[in-house]
């Protein structure tokens, strides 16, 4: 069976859950089934997937995809996962949620099913604790939004099959999307992706905190720096390619020194207090002037984004 033809099952409607879906809806041709506890979630699909699935003349209408039965909006989990070749959860991130709706699934779900949690960070280890077969759950995490974004970051948990990494990778490569899975081989907070784009934000929010540079500038350092630079080039190839003819070796020789001198002189930002309540010393003043800067998100601004995004992707080809 060709990726293209699989029924995918997705609970868990947000803005994840309906960027998934556009793109299982978009580049296949089984049927996507969809469940969320809203009591709004018919009028919800109407109104937000037309935004995902594009504006382009061969582009579908949800009222059309679901006469030709391709996309089908469900009152309950059971009807959801009945027929599904792959179940995706895309919930709150909770780990009591979590563990319990994939008990919940995997008493519905017919024992063929492959199950994926699009989590930012919740190890698959932890969400199976209550499974019965816990072979069958890893996680795919997707870049924002994964309609667009071609990174997927398949991480399986110590119990995951060999059979189920290897199935993710084949599905979302055989897509004609141009997504490119990568399996991460150990289960770290924040995954791979996340904790590098972290780390940036720490440093981001520490010197808007301490007044070194502006919101706004700081967006336009990274725009007009290593934003095209990690375009084309990952770290370490652009370092490499930094040292000349020498390459890291030479870059290291080079700027060792500089670098460490950096790396000494961060310090920690406390981004919640003990009980995890949010630390207004700086946190407010980092939320305050973004907003300042850049008022609230609009569906344009999202739309803009998004041309933007498929223009960067569309010269890695």
């Amino acid at each position: 069976m060709s990726a293209s033809s699989y029924n995918v099952c997705l609970i868990g409607l947000g803005s994840i859950g309906v960027s998934f879906a556009a793109l299982h809806l978009r580049y296949g041709d089984g049927t996507i089934t969809v469940f969320d506890t809203r009591s709004d979630l018919k009028e919800h699909i109407e109104s937000v997937m037309p935004v995902y699935l594009g504006s382009d003349t061969d582009s579908p209408t949800v009222i059309d995809l679901q006469s030709q039965g391709r996309l089908k909006i469900c009152s309950s989990l059971k009807e959801a996962c009945a027929e599904a070749d792959i179940i995706q959860e895309q919930g709150p991130e909770q780990l009591d949620f979590k563990r319990k709706i994939w008990a919940e699934i995997e008493k519905s779900a017919s024992p063929r099913a492959h199950f994926w949690t699009s989590t930012s960070g919740i190890a698959a280890s932890l969400q199976n604790e209550l499974m019965q077969d816990q072979s069958r759950l890893l996680v795919v995490h997707p870049f924002n939004p994964p309609h667009i974004m071609p990174l997927i970051e398949i991480v399986p948990s110590p119990q995951t099959s060999p059979g189920e990494i290897e199935f993710a990778q084949r599905y979302f490569t055989s897509l004609r999307s141009g997504h490119r899975p990568v399996v991460i081989k150990k289960e770290l907070p924040g995954f791979v992706g996340n904790r590098i784009a972290y780390i940036i934000f720490r440093e981001a929010a520490y010197l808007v905190k301490e007044g070194v540079v502006g919101v706004e500038d700081l967006d336009t350092i990274l725009m007009a720096s290593l934003g095209p630079r990690f375009a084309v080039q990952g770290p370490f190839k652009a370092y490499h390619m930094g040292g000349g003819v020498k390459g890291i070796r030479g870059f290291m020789d080079n700027l060792g020194t500089t670098i460490q001198d950096v790396w000494d002189s961060y310090e920690y930002v406390n981004l919640v207090t003990p009980n995890h309540q949010s630390d207004s010393t700086w946190l407010e003043k980092v939320i305050k002037e973004t907003e300042s800067a850049y008022g609230l998100p609009t569906p344009a601004e999202f739309n803009s984004r998004d041309m933007k995004l498929r223009q960067v992707i569309n010269t890695q080809k």
